[in-house]
């Protein structure tokens, strides 16, 4: 059987060195339309391996972020890639935020999320000693690992069993078959494989729409931006520092994070993208601003989240404002403590009556499974997406 396996990025590496494991008699192919793999959305996320914390009990988001720590730690152990569990403190900073600390707690404790503690406001420097707040939740297995690195012991090991991995090989359509599928490279070259899994990332609706599918949900690309604290300030932060999740928001707020190797980063925001690939400001595109503005959904959701949206627009324009929020945690932080970090851009799923798809959605049609939608956690769920997905195969 041949697989073909669209996208380059960590899940769909993941998905192919699956299937190889599961189904070794399988030919598998990964085609990544850049020069190199894992260069948008796995190499440009917060490098965080989530506990568990967020998800209500019983989501796909829950099973498979809990089965994806332990499969992404075993992962790195073997194949020598740096995972460090550093631990993430939930911070209350004001005592309204209580009661949805303590409903989180409840929830990352339906989840199975071990070693949890709750601290008050005098124990929260014991963990975190800059940090201040009501009260915290602390997560001592919430873990960082670098997700580009992940990505390239997965394509090593994909080529050590045979697997071809292939770079600058864009899709420009799939045509399903009786028996399969033919993947139509924009370079006009042409693959038939017995199944298709696309894992398309920010390119996933416009190919499905290439292909003849449905374009729903549409992908709703959000630039995240970042600040980086200086290495002599650096000592700030121990782990991560993370918000109450506010349920009336749509996105989770500044945090302050550590990377592997030291770093520490403040962010992100949201701002809406007007191109796929739209890492600064100027990168806006027309196809790109019709592709945002023609969509109903984008209407509407920017209409029930006015007051968000223009406080993100300001904390982009702002560096002492995108500071203020990570101040509410580290009091200690100063606007020139923090240097401009490499943005990102999510691909956010948004239904056409102007909802964020939260969870992973995944349609099949024939013999191609379409990833429509992998939120984080998807890059600490990813081993464990790939089973699901090696098991519909």
């Amino acid at each position: 059987m041949r697989v073909v396996v669209v996208g380059g990025g960590i899940l769909g590496l993941a998905t192919a060195w699956t299937l190889q494991r599961e189904q070794p008699e399988s030919e598998v192919v990964v085609l990544e339309g850049e020069r190199a793999l894992a260069t948008h959305q796995t190499a440009k996320n917060s490098g965080v391996v989530h506990a568990g914390l967020y998800y209500v009990p019983g989501s796909s988001k829950a099973r498979l972020c809990r089965r994806g720590v332990g499969l992404l730690r075993s992962f790195c152990a073997e194949h020598e890639v740096a995972y460090e569990a550093c631990g993430k403190l939930v911070v209350a900073a004001e005592a309204s935020e209580r009661e949805r600390l303590e409903a989180l707690a409840e929830r990352a404790e339906a989840n199975g999320v071990e070693g949890l503690a709750w601290l008050e406001a005098g124990e929260i420097q014991r963990i975190e000693p800059e940090a201040r707040g009501a009260c915290a939740l602390h997560s001592p297995n919430t873990a960082i690992v670098d997700f580009v690195a992940v990505a390239a012991a997965l394509a090593r090991s994909i080529q050590a069993r045979g697997g071809e991995v292939r770079t600058a090989a864009a899709v420009r359509r799939l045509d399903g078959t009786s028996k399969g599928a033919v993947v139509e490279l924009c370079t006009g070259e042409s693959l038939a494989a017995d199944r298709v899994v696309v894992c398309a990332g920010l390119h996933s609706d416009r190919l499905a729409r290439a292909s003849g599918r449905d374009g729903e949900p549409r992908i709703i690309p959000f630039r995240g931006e970042y600040w980086k604290l200086r290495p002599e300030r650096a000592h700030l932060v121990r782990g991560l520092i993370y918000p109450v999740p506010d349920p009336a928001l749509p996105f989770l707020g500044v945090h302050l994070t550590r990377k592997i190797g030291g770093e520490v980063w403040l962010g992100p925001n949201a701002v809406l993208s007007f191109a796929l690939d739209g890492y600064r400001w100027r990168d806006a595109r027309p196809a790109g601003l019709a592709h945002v503005l023609g969509w109903p959904g984008t209407w509407r959701l920017m209409g029930r989240n006015l007051r968000v949206g223009l406080h993100e627009l300001r904390s982009a324009r702002s560096k002492r404002f995108f500071i203020r929020g990570a101040q509410r945690f580290v009091p200690a932080l100063a606007p020139g403590d923090a240097v401009r970090a490499a943005p990102g851009v999510r691909a956010q799923a948004v239904d056409r009556d102007g909802t964020l798809v939260d969870d992973f959605r995944i349609d099949r049609a024939g013999n191609v499974l379409w990833v429509r939608n992998a939120p984080s956690p998807a890059a600490t769920s990813s081993l464990a997406i790939a089973e699901d997905l090696a098991e519909q195969l």
